[in-house]
C-alpha cells in the first residue's frame, strides 16, 4: 500500500469506529424514551446470538468419528452446570471454554 492508501485506510477505520460509538447517542438522545422495538431487540438478541454461536460451534462435530463429540458434550454440561449454579454468563462461557481446551489438548 502506498502512503496515501495507508492514511485513507486509517482514516476510514477511525471514522467507522467513531460512527459506531456515537451514532446510538445521536439517534436515541437521553431525554427521549427508547423506542419499543429497540427495547425488544435488547431483550431478544443476546439469546439469539448465543443460540447462533452454539449452532456454529457444533456444526462440524461428528458423533461417529474422532473423539465422538465427547469434549463438546462435556463442555456443554460444564457451561450448563456453571450457569445454573452461579448465573454469571462470563463465568459459564470461560468455564466451558477452559474445559474444552483442556480436554482437547490433554485428553483427546
Amino acid at each position: 500500500m502506498t502512503w496515501t492508501q495507508q492514511l485513507i485506510t486509517i482514516g476510514m477505520v477511525i471514522f467507522g469506529t467513531m460512527l459506531t460509538r456515537f451514532l446510538p447517542f445521536l439517534l436515541f438522545p437521553a431525554g427521549k424514551p427508547t423506542p419499543q422495538y429497540i427495547r425488544y431487540l435488547g431483550t431478544v438478541l443476546p439469546s439469539a446470538v448465543f443460540g447462533l454461536l452454539v449452532v456454529y460451534c457444533l456444526k462440524d462435530v461428528s458423533l461417529f468419528s474422532g473423539s465422538h463429540a465427547v469434549p463438546e458434550l462435556l463442555s456443554i454440561a460444564v457451561v450448563i452446570g456453571l450457569h445454573l449454579w452461579k448465573r454469571q454468563m462470563l463465568l459459564s462461557i470461560a468455564g466451558g471454554t477452559l474445559c474444552y481446551m483442556l480436554l482437547v489438548q490433554f485428553i483427546f
